[in-house]
């Protein structure tokens, strides 16, 4: 037990294994509802609300005494039921650019429906030859918010967290305009994780290395210093239309190199593994496995 004179405020790392919340450390993880005899949730999204109390908590314990190791394959998406999941479009410029479109004069917001979020070990399902990767940061509220001002907005802010945009293009751009909520909510393609890291373990959060792989090679690395509108000004718009609640998410947009925009236009394949990295935030593995449906042909 930390005594009261060495407590320090403390950064943490919420994580979601098999359903319980886990407090992320260097030597494994730390069952919160276990370990703080039912002081604290169990459940993720109640802890989302409380990340001021679950960081005052774990500075009192001993960080090294831990439950267990992550296993491999058990960890589910740190923010498992959010209530809205937003997206945005052509948010750096690099990749406006290599979409041959202008940059937004204001944010481009699409949803993902939550029903396509999965966990950062789990296999992403492809629908057919045409499914895109998008690598993004996620912005994660805790605490709910209208007219949210940008210089306070942080202050709503839980943590971030690593998310892939998975995108199946042809349904996506069937028709004009395109169809963005519907082509990039497919299930599992959201894959989020591997935990909720709170800003002030970040040293630099307005300014992190991103980036992701496939099969090995590098497909996008760029920093979310690029972003057009930055995480403050996302959250001070998106809170002049609806509500922000403790755990939406906000999937800030994908820096330039993205499949459809390579000549020839390259895109993910049953076996693959994505590997989506953010500086501070860690990695997620993502094997990529054809459908039972998978469709090959054109959209009918």
């Amino acid at each position: 037990m930390v005594t009261t004179e060495e407590r320090k405020p403390m950064g943490v790392r919420l994580a979601n294994l098999d359903g319980a919340a886990q407090l992320i450390t260097d030597p494994g993880r730390i069952d919160i509802a276990k370990r703080s005899s039912g002081s604290l949730p169990g459940d993720p999204m109640e802890l989302l609300g409380r990340m001021d109390e679950l960081s005052d908590w774990a500075s009192s314990i001993d960080l090294a005494d831990v439950d267990g190791p992550i296993v491999t394959g058990s960890l589910g998406p740190p923010v498992p039921r959010p209530s809205k999941t937003f997206g945005v479009g052509l948010n750096y410029r690099a990749h406006a650019a290599e979409a041959d479109m202008a940059a937004p004069s204001v944010p481009l917001i699409f949803t993902k429906f939550p029903s396509s979020l999965t966990g950062p070990e789990s296999d992403v399902v492809l629908p057919s030859h045409f499914t895109d990767w998008e690598v993004e940061l996620v912005v994660v509220i805790g605490r709910r918010g209208r007219y949210i001002d940008a210089d306070s907005a942080l202050d709503h802010v839980a943590g971030f967290t690593i998310g892939q945009d998975i995108s199946e293009r042809r349904v996506q751009m069937a028709t004009k305009p395109p169809q963005f909520s519907m082509g990039k909510s497919f299930d599992t393609f959201a894959p989020i994780g591997p935990a909720v890291v709170t800003l002030d373990l970040l040293e630099h959060p307005e300014d992190l290395a991103i980036g992701c792989e496939v099969a090995g090679e590098t497909m996008q690395a760029a920093r979310t210093a690029d972003l057009v509108f930055d995480v403050p000004t996302l959250i001070a718009y998106l809170s002049t239309i609806c509500t922000l609640e403790v755990g939406d998410l906000i999937f800030s947009g994908t820096p330039e190199g993205v499949g459809a925009a390579r000549k020839p236009p390259r895109f993910l394949a049953d076996g693959e593994v994505l590997t989506s990295t953010i500086e501070g935030l860690g990695s997620m593995s993502n094997r990529c496995v054809n459908s039972p449906h998978f469709d090959a042909g054109s959209v009918r």
